[in-house]
């Protein structure tokens, strides 16, 4: 074996260390806070740039204030009906409740005006009309205690019964029968 190989092996058994990339304490300092800080710094990077772009895609405006009051609203509301007001013409009632079916003839309901598809109808009278009304009749169904009362009901299907060929008279205002007796 050479000398300088020998030397080599010499510092090998004796455990001396090899020396680091750090010399000093001003070096140790600046490696330290370099191992803290920089790894901040991209951290606000990432999340400055990461939460500048606007989100798409389902459930993106979930913590809107619009999506929150939605979720929170109530499930059910009161509404409070009060009577005693101007009753509905037999037309506006038609075209509030009745209409739907009456004017395509829907589910077997005789169309408005169609004079065959009420002739027997009418000759049952005004009363069993206004019954099938109020109660319902096949596939229609009740009309009694809905939207409108049972006077106003009873209005709609004068005007349907009139318009079809009928001759029933306008039905008096319950008021004003309740006056008559």
């Amino acid at each position: 074996m050479s000398d300088a190989q020998h030397a080599h092996d010499a510092h090998a058994d004796h455990g001396e260390a090899h020396e680091g990339p750090i010399k000093t304490s001003n070096q140790l300092i600046a490696a330290v806070v370099a191992a803290f800080v920089v790894p901040i710094f991209v951290i606000v990077l990432l999340v400055k740039n990461v939460g500048v772009d606007a989100l798409e895609g389902a459930g993106v405006d979930a913590m809107s204030a619009e999506a929150t009051a939605a979720r929170i609203q109530p499930i059910g509301q009161v509404a409070i009906k009060l009577e005693g007001g101007p009753a509905k013409s037999g037309e506006d009632v038609f075209k509030g409740q009745c209409g739907a079916c009456h004017t395509a003839g829907l589910a077997g309901a005789p169309k408005f005006g169609d004079a065959a598809a009420w002739t027997a109808r009418l000759s049952t009278g005004l009363d069993a009309l206004v019954n099938s009304a109020l109660k319902g009749k096949g596939a229609m169904g009740a009309q009694g205690g809905g939207d409108f009362s049972d006077y106003e009901i009873a209005r709609a299907v004068v005007y349907m019964a009139n318009a079809a060929g009928g001759t029933f008279e306008e039905p008096k205002a319950p008021a004003a029968a309740s006056a008559a007796q």
